[in-house]
């Protein structure tokens, strides 16, 4: 049987991103993914790009990278990702002071601006400036995210690279087995977003990588425009992620919640005027745990309705995933328990961290020095 130098392990954008990578410096690249359709995190994606949002010298330096990354990535990939800017509006809250929500992002690159209630609803009328104390706007990069890793496969597939549609029941040493049968290489990488805990825990691997199931619905494409992308300036999201993994031992536990759940009123319209409002997430550890898809849906658009009243009734597909995160802003190297094994999940900010790092990675692996790939490596020792 055939042998590769690398298994990727996952084709969300992290997997797709890197695949290509790999086989860009020269390797033999094998791609597993579970799903003919896509049916996961970058699927559902948002599609932002937060290029203003570095608060630390090496997070700045990767969102200029990743800003440099996209501005020839469609003509490297030859397809159109949909690559643009947007306004990104951040509501603030009725009962929260603007100055207070503002100060949150005072230590970003470039901090969003505050915007009075009047201001805010001239740049986007759509909000219901009744719930709203103000909002904080910044220019925002945007992509259409299963484009993008759809690009990135077939360039991954023009280079040589392959791929397979297989399921990844058990990571060995020196190769994983699948559903469809197993493959060998020297290396593999797991990009397989909220599936990577239960896949490295099945082999003995102990790593701090986590998932919430986040919920959004899908509306076909509407005449009215939507003239910015909106999220909340509270994402409850973070803090939700921050008391969940207070103890980690409770992610072995099955059927455990960890946290009650938390909505984010959020939308986004991509330019063929179809939308995504979201998004529900909830902390469960068992990541195939069956949620009521009616009484969330009937919850989202309440909630939706409110801040954007124009939107909530639209028809539309209610979606779930599993969305990787971990106590840091990334978790990047080889695992201890199994030579030749290594992570590259739980990324904050997938859409703008991975391109620049999966660049990096590959030329790490092949001998080449970064000092920015073995810091990350380092601290997560």
């Amino acid at each position: 049987m055939k042998t590769y130098d690398w298994i990727v392990v996952g084709g969300g954008i992290t997997g797709a991103t890197l695949g290509y990578e790999l086989v860009k410096v020269g390797l033999r690249v094998l791609l597993l993914e579970q799903h003919a359709t896509p049916d996961n995190a970058t699927r559902y994606s948002y599609g932002g790009l937060a290029y203003w949002s570095g608060t630390t010298p090496l997070t700045r330096q990767l969102c200029q990278e990743a800003s440099d990354r996209y501005q020839i990535l469609p003509q490297e990939l030859d397809a159109d990702i949909e690559l643009r800017e947007l306004d990104l509006l951040l509501t603030i809250s009725a009962d929260t002071h603007p100055e207070t929500a503002a100060s949150v992002y005072a230590n970003c690159a470039v901090p969003p601006s505050l915007l009075s209630v009047q201001d805010a609803c001239e740049l986007e009328p759509l909000i219901n400036r009744e719930v709203i104390s103000g909002a904080l706007t910044v220019k925002h990069g945007h992509i259409h995210p299963d484009k993008t890793a759809q690009a990135y496969i077939q360039a991954f597939l023009r280079a040589g690279g392959e791929m397979q549609i297989s399921q990844v029941l058990q990571i060995l040493k020196g190769g994983v087995q699948t559903n469809t049968g197993t493959y060998h290489s020297a290396n593999v990488v797991i990009c397989a977003g909220g599936l990577s805990r239960k896949l490295l825990k099945s082999a003995g691997i102990s790593i701090k990588v986590y998932f919430t199931h986040a919920e959004m619905i899908e509306i076909p494409p509407v005449d009215l425009r939507l003239q910015t992308l909106v999220m909340p300036a509270n994402l409850q999201r973070f803090e939700l992620e921050s008391v969940s993994i207070q103890v980690d031992e409770l992610w072995n536990q099955p059927e455990k919640e960890l946290a009650s759940p938390i909505l984010d009123v959020g939308v986004v319209q991509f330019l063929d005027g179809s939308l995504r409002l979201g998004q529900i997430s909830r902390v469960l550890t068992n990541p195939h745990a069956q949620i009521n898809a009616e009484e969330s849906e009937q919850w989202l658009r309440k909630s939706i309705t409110q801040v954007l009243p124009a939107l909530g009734s639209f028809s539309g597909t209610w979606h779930k995933c599993l969305v990787a995160f971990s106590n840091k802003r990334f978790i990047i190297g080889a695992v201890p328990e199994i030579d030749g094994v290594h992570i590259f999940s739980g990324f904050s900010n997938p859409l703008v961290f991975v391109p620049p790092l999966a660049q990096r990675f590959a030329n790490f692996v092949t001998g080449k020095k970064d000092e920015i790939i073995n810091q990350i490596i380092t601290s997560m020792k």
